[in-house]
């Protein structure tokens, strides 16, 4: 299979999992319509809906037209009811599949620079750690640390924010709610697969997902997208307790996809008081 192949491909497959999300009641046809073995809707209904020939719109979903154009691309998300991310998402496998983009992302690089761990370190007392855009865990703050219990009892290597939230006991309950914080960790990695989808660490990541977590494989077929630059999460810390911290999301230039997450509380707040339960108490700094 070429490139272009693989690209038009990955193109199909999200276009064939969004289909299978619509109802057909949800753009005016009536849902009892024939039987339907599948859910969502049929590929013909999102052609005529969509303006193209049902000839065409399959070629497409199955990876063999690979140069739609913007109008069509267009349409198709209308159809499907794509806003945000998932419309973006829709435009730029389009791009890989036409062979528009020619150049995929550079790899993540894991090496996070001086200046950032200082600045990790700067923002204490706030809870703070940078990720790759595989959401492997790469530096974080003494409070940041505590923030995600049982991570470090890990190897390097297996500390990843996804894979802890499936496969950590702590995860699956530290959390509320769950489901909506893995939704979202799920939605980013499908956007970097739309982006790379041969790339060999999120393979390894996915393969190893879909294996042991029924919960992560039900939570990736939705091909749900999304990137997120900040919102709020609530905390059952068995450490320190129950807490709701706001977050803001921060892309570091030149370093192919990491990115700094920072939490914080309203000043003066019992959430803030929580989490300051996060930062342990400093050592002097013993002199010569």
């Amino acid at each position: 299979m070429t490139a272009a192949d693989g690209r038009g491909t990955e193109l199909g497959r999200y276009l064939r999992a969004r289909r299978a999300q619509v109802r057909p009641e949800d753009v005016g046809l009536p849902s009892g319509a024939g039987l339907r073995r599948t859910p969502g809707l049929r590929r013909e209904e999102l052609a005529a809906l969509a303006g193209v020939s049902v000839n065409y719109y399959i070629r497409l979903e199955r990876g063999r037209e690979t140069n739609p154009s913007p109008a069509v691309v267009d349409a198709l998300g209308r159809t499907l009811g794509l806003r945000g991310d998932g419309y973006e998402r829709l435009h730029e496998l389009a791009e890989l599949a036409s062979g528009r983009v020619s150049e995929l992302p550079a790899c993540a690089d894991r090496t996070v620079r001086d200046s950032v761990l200082r600045m990790l370190e700067s923002i204490r007392p706030l809870p703070a750690y940078v990720v790759s855009r595989h959401n492997r865990v790469l530096a974080a703050n003494p409070p940041g640390r505590r923030l995600l219990p049982g991570l470090w009892d890990w190897p390097e290597e297996q500390r990843n924010l996804t894979r802890y939230l499936f496969l950590h006991p702590v995860g699956r309950t530290l959390y509320d709610p769950w489901e909506e914080t893995v939704s979202h960790s799920v939605a980013h990695l499908r956007a970097v697969a739309g982006a790379d989808p041969d790339d060999p660490e999120l393979t390894t990541l996915v393969g190893e997902l879909l294996l042991k977590s029924p919960d992560f494989t039900r939570i990736w077929e939705r091909y749900e997208v999304c990137e997120r630059g900040g919102g709020q999460k609530t905390f059952r810390h068995p450490a320190v307790g129950s807490m709701t911290l706001t977050y803001e999301v921060m892309r570091l230039a030149r370093t192919g996809g990491q990115r700094m997450v920072v939490y914080q509380a309203a000043p003066g707040s019992q959430d803030e008081q929580t989490m300051l339960r996060l930062e342990p108490a400093r050592r002097p700094v013993s002199a010569g």
